[in-house]
């Protein structure tokens, strides 16, 4: 089964909706795809839809951000499209995310970058405003060459992290709220965390604990000896493995494109 299990369209900060990332997919040839927006399950209806229609499987997923670590991420499939305490934690997340914007653009403007959050909101077009969003409008006016540049410069400084906050749950309400809603969790890209191996060891450990069911031991940027070392975790802790591209159109990272991982799903996809 190919599959890409980390994707993001325009109902958080992807490039594409929903139906066309579906419609990339299938002509990449992938037999299962995975929509896993950031903190928002608002797109998962229409790529499922869109799935059917093409004869692609996709499954229904969400990106959740704990609040622990910096880039500390839980990956959700498979869940309940009933109303749940993980539709009632993503809306949350959105609010959050919403009263955020105002803090980014106050600091922006602070720095002497002179954008408009209006335009950003044309940009994002849907109800997650996300940084990549700022990135885009920074760029097209000239104040940074690149997302990775406004990243770097502003959006995920020190100062930044330390003025911009936004509400985040903790790693085990994010896992447990996915379970509830029938759903499996896996850890995300661990080395975004830059934590030492016996930190992630003792953490994934108690993810374990907690309920989780994965790591992603697939990713574009993972070192040799990083997924073999998330692999030794995997089976430390009778976990599976998960892959994806954490694809978001070219606008958003150029260099990523889907991938076409051979995983094995079949665990994924029982109910």
């Amino acid at each position: 089964m190919f599959a890409d299990l980390h994707t993001h369209t325009t109902a958080s900060d992807g490039q594409y909706t929903p139906s066309e990332l579906v419609t990339l997919a299938k002509k990449r040839g992938l037999d299962i795809l995975a929509i896993t927006d950031h903190d928002t399950i608002a797109g998962v209806d229409e790529a499922a839809a869109a799935g059917e229609a093409l004869g692609l499987h996709v499954i229904r997923g969400v990106e959740l951000s704990a609040k622990e670590y910096h880039n500390f991420h839980i990956l959700g499939y498979g869940f309940s499209a009933e109303p749940s305490s993980l539709s009632a934690l993503c809306e949350k997340l959105r609010a959050g995310r919403d009263e955020r914007k105002y803090q980014i653009i106050d600091f922006l403007n602070e720095k002497g970058v002179a954008i408009s959050l209006n335009e950003v909101e044309e940009i994002a077009g849907g109800e997650i405003i996300a940084r990549p969003h700022f990135a885009q409008v920074m760029v097209r006016h000239g104040y940074v060459k690149d997302n990775r540049e406004a990243f770097d410069r502003y959006l995920d400084s020190e100062e930044y992290r330390q003025r911009v906050t936004r509400f985040k749950a903790d790693a085990r309400t994010c896992v447990e709220v996915i379970k509830a809603a029938g759903g499996k969790a896996s850890l995300a890209h661990p080395y975004q965390m830059n934590l030492p191996d016996d930190m992630l060891d003792k953490l994934v450990g108690k993810l374990a604990g907690w309920g989780l069911d994965a790591i992603e031991c697939y990713y574009p940027k993972y070192k040799p000896e990083q997924q073999a070392f998330y692999q030794q975790l995997v089976e430390k802790y009778h976990l599976h493995q998960t892959g994806g591209s954490d694809f978001h159109g070219e606008c958003v990272k150029p260099d990523i494109q889907l991938s076409a991982l051979e995983l094995s799903v079949e665990w994924l996809l029982c109910s």
